[in-house]
């Protein structure tokens, strides 16, 4: 099913005179306020089209005014939107009901929130076959459900039918949603952001997957996204918004490799998989300031084991998993979901027991069973979540969430606390008018920042970063990136940092390991490893990595 090498396949080249969506002068307020500001676009049969854009650029606010979700009472919509030639603006909400499901799917951003977590997967699709006309037993209905299943590679559909989400991997439940989304025959799919939180191997496998339902059902597809390359890789076309204004729209090839605007040239750097060497610069000055030595590693796992028993059964999340990170350098860790990437992180920062091995910080053992040796050692060792919206209290100012350590800690007065908070908020480029408003108020790159900032107040001597960029666009997502490399080469900071974006790892670590099962299958420095994988698996991981060069081909470099 892959489209590695080219554009999506096309295999309903004639488009239809009346396309399925035609969006037309689409312009859309709240109250007095306009976001989305004249924009037209057309998805035509077996065609996919994709609106790329920053956060706050307008991409969710199209998608739900085409879907109809964005409220009556709340937003004022001007302009057209036609559905399979039929004008739908104007309709009544039970007169545009039957083309929800029916004509129009929606595959959501977040399968962990798009599913009720208290009803089992077959309880929940069953509702989505009763939109199938003729569907009106129970049997009939699971009939459906299981060929659905079958069609988007979801293997034993039974036992997927009878389980609950939490039961199932991030991949399994994305293709749950596609399924359920592609069940009652729909002819465009609304893709919002449908990877945006999986493994690279994952993230093609359902790439994959909306590519071969093109083929097959010559299903138009409207893809929300940030990714860039994943637009260049997978969209016939594309509409580049900023600010909910079109910058320019055309064919993926036209506008991605002759760009006619700064705005999409500056897109285009920002995306990790193209651009390994965005930060060398940086890192070279790093180098420069702090010298490799022959001391013994700051941060170091040797021979680390760590089994959890579920019932009658064992689960090897760590087997003899060792690396060692030198002073102000960066180790990544990457593999897909289960890896034991997250493991091996707790396990770093004692709040996970080992069965076997040892952990150093700074010279200083890792032992969970010491409380007050350990918390001496998180003076060193702080983390950095992948989530700051669910990190930070919503409570608290920015200024209370990053002075919170120095008062668990009780380190200096009052003034001397606020001295440090002053300094780590300056450190992470953090303006002062957002220093006494809450996470609620800023962007997730803003709240990323307070993160960072929080992490560094005590002054710590390395960071554990867990996926700190996975949830950013990639503009912000570079701006983090920099940040973090400027302050390693300031503060001569040591990393371990935990990613499923190998695009990310190449441009910004020194070393990996790569984890599969709980166990290491290759290590070394990141360019040995991307330029010459030894093993299959790692071979697989670096091949899912999307590059905008493997869709529009020779003519990105004219």
């Amino acid at each position: 099913m892959s489209t590695t090498g080219s554009t999506a396949p096309q295999a309903h080249p004639t488009i239809p005179a009346a396309p399925l969506l035609q969006v037309s002068d689409l312009s859309i307020a709240y109250g007095g306020q306009e976001a989305v500001h004249g924009v037209s676009f057309a998805v035509g049969a077996g065609r996919a089209l994709a609106l790329i854009g920053e956060s706050g650029s307008g991409k969710s606010t199209i998608a739900r005014a085409v879907l109809r979700l964005l409220g009556s009472r709340r937003a004022r919509v001007t302009g057209g939107i036609a559905v399979q030639g039929r004008e739908v603006t104007g309709l009544r909400e039970r007169e545009f009901l039957p083309l929800r499901g029916r004509v129009l799917g929606f595959v959501p951003q977040d399968p962990g929130s798009s599913l009720n977590p208290v009803r089992s997967i077959g309880s929940q699709a069953r509702e989505a076959a009763a939109l199938v006309p003729g569907a009106r037993s129970r049997a009939a209905r699971e009939a459906l459900v299981l060929g659905a299943f079958e069609r988007v590679g979801l293997g034993d559909p039974q036992r997927i039918l009878d389980s609950f989400p939490h039961q199932l991997s991030g991949g399994q439940l994305q293709r749950v949603l596609i399924a359920l989304a592609i069940l009652p025959g729909p002819r465009l799919l609304v893709a919002d952001e449908p990877t945006s939180a999986l493994d690279v191997t994952v993230q093609k496998q359902i790439l994959d997957l909306l590519d071969s339902l093109r083929r097959e059902l010559g299903i138009g597809i409207l893809l929300i996204t940030h990714d860039l390359a994943i637009a260049a890789q997978r969209a016939d076309e594309v509409v580049v918004l900023k600010d909910g204004r079109v910058q320019e729209a055309g064919s993926t090839r036209e506008v991605f490799s002759r760009p006619r605007t700064g705005y999409t040239r500056a897109l285009q750097a920002d995306v990790p998989g193209p651009n390994p060497d965005r930060y060398a610069a940086l890192r070279a000055e790093r180098d420069a300031r702090h010298p490799l030595e022959d001391a013994p590693a700051h941060v170091e796992l040797a021979g680390v084991s760590r089994t959890f028993r579920s019932r009658d059964r064992e689960v090897a999340a760590l087997s003899d998993v060792s690396f060692a990170i030198p002073r102000a350098r960066t180790h990544a860790l990457v593999g897909e979901s289960g890896s034991g990437k997250s493991t091996a992180a707790r396990t770093l920062l004692g709040l996970e027991r080992v069965d076997a091995g040892t952990l150093h910080v700074a010279g200083r053992p890792v032992r969970p069973e010491e409380p007050r040796a350990l918390r001496e050692v998180r003076r060193h060792l702080q983390i950095v979540h992948q989530n700051p919206f669910t990190s930070l209290d919503p409570r608290f100012t920015v200024g209370r969430i990053v002075r919170e350590p120095l008062d668990l800690y009780r380190v200096g007065d009052r003034a001397a606390r606020e001295e440090r908070v002053a300094w780590a908020l300056e450190a992470v480029q953090l303006p002062a008018p957002l220093h006494s408003r809450r996470p609620g108020a800023l962007s997730g790159g803003q709240r990323q920042r307070v993160a960072i900032a929080r992490a560094l107040v005590l002054r710590p001597d390395a960071l554990v970063l867990d996926e700190p960029t996975s949830a950013l666009d990639v503009t912000v997502q570079a701006s983090i990136l920099e940040l973090l490399a400027a302050l390693q080469r300031d503060l001569g900071l040591t990393y371990l940092f935990i990613s499923h974006d190998l695009g990310v790892v190449r441009q910004f670590a020194d070393t990996l390991t790569v984890l599969r099962q709980g166990r290491v299958i290759e290590q070394g420095t990141v360019s040995e490893v991307f330029a010459a994988p030894r093993e299959e698996y790692t071979r697989r991981l670096i091949a899912s990595i999307p590059m905008r060069e493997q869709a529009i081909g020779a003519e990105v470099g004219a």
